[in-house]
């Protein structure tokens, strides 16, 4: 009986010890619709991490804000309701200023200039980020800003009392600079927001305006390329500090590689919108000289305020990027 039991024994520890671990289970609370590239690209992300680490880490993608809405995704992983999530950056800028350096207006106007820019101010967004309890894992930019209008517009007489759909600091300053009222309205509201009134104008890519259909709703599309702002994907610092180095390893090797395939097909994407757009009835095309020169004298006043309040770090990265 005692030979039986040592066997058993030895049976079952062997049986344990060749068993897979448990395999984390990730729930990934992303704002923008399954169809936009962002989402697309953190499936593509989900699928290299399984690949990757084995299995062990397994994400479920939760698009168009299904599971927290855009507005609360940050908050439910730095509490970890949810281990990981996306988010557009600079919509945490009026809680954490130096979150806005990708919205410094007419600084970085190229994918190439963008990317200098993020690598200057990565190190300093990551500790503040890393005081918040989250870890940054990837970022990527959409393509250039500019205006979306229900009507023609030349200049900043053409803008008063508008209702301006904002979606952080930066895009509320240029609103209140051109006589315009801001509104705050996440991406998956916006179609309703534009078909019921309570948003007659806003400023984005070529990216959400095609998503969202605005078509239906707006008729003008001015380029303007503001600025190139990033999302990115966090995860839960006490949940990133319990994987062992080597799955960290790993995950962050998919991060790497979707981050750069994100910001290749956002690159590859830009122009297709417009295309989208005009073909959908849109008038897309450059603002005009005295509008631009309007929005670049707004743009200097915004580049103080941001230095203004972010103080020393944001004074570096401006100083390290423009010695690039």
């Amino acid at each position: 009986m005692t030979s039986i039991k040592k066997l058993l024994t030895a049976t079952t520890l062997l049986a344990a010890m060749s068993a897979p671990a448990m395999a984390a289970q990730w729930d990934m609370p992303m704002a923008y619709a399954s169809s936009n590239f962002h989402s697309e690209m953190g499936v593509v992300f989900a699928d290299k991490v399984r690949d990757y680490t084995g299995g062990e880490v397994d994400i479920t993608i939760h698009a168009g804000g299904s599971l927290f809405k855009g507005g609360e995704i940050k908050r439910a992983v730095q509490t970890g309701q949810a281990p990981i999530g996306e988010r557009f950056m600079s919509a945490h800028a009026n809680e954490l200023p130096i979150l806005g350096w990708d919205n410094i207006p007419f600084l970085a106007t190229t994918y190439a200039a963008n990317d200098k820019l993020w690598a200057t101010a990565k190190p300093y967004v990551n500790k503040a980020l890393s005081a918040q309890n989250l870890v940054a894992l990837y970022t990527c930019p959409w393509p250039g800003q500019g205006f979306y209008f229900k009507k023609e517009v030349k200049s900043s007489a053409d803008t008063q009392g508008i209702k301006f759909r904002s979606y952080n600091s930066a895009t509320a300053t240029f609103a209140e600079e051109l006589g315009m009222i801001p509104v705050q309205i996440e991406a998956a509201e916006l179609s309703q927001a534009l078909a019921t009134g309570v948003a007659e104008s806003f400023i984005s890519s070529g990216s959400t305006g095609y998503d969202r259909k605005v078509w239906e709703s707006l008729s003008h599309y001015y380029k303007v390329n503001a600025w190139l702002p990033r999302n990115y994907v966090m995860v839960n610092k006490g949940v990133w500090d319990g994987l062992d180095s080597t799955t960290q390893g790993q995950v962050q090797k998919a991060a790497d590689e979707t981050g750069a395939a994100c910001s290749t097909k956002s690159q590859a994407l830009a122009n297709w919108y417009f295309e989208q757009l005009s073909s959908n009835g849109m008038s897309v095309e450059d603002a005009s000289p005295v509008f631009l020169s309007e929005l670049k004298a707004i743009g200097v006043k915004m580049t103080a305020d941001w230095l203004a309040n972010v103080g020393s770090d944001g004074q570096a990265i401006l100083d390290s990027y423009n010695a690039q």
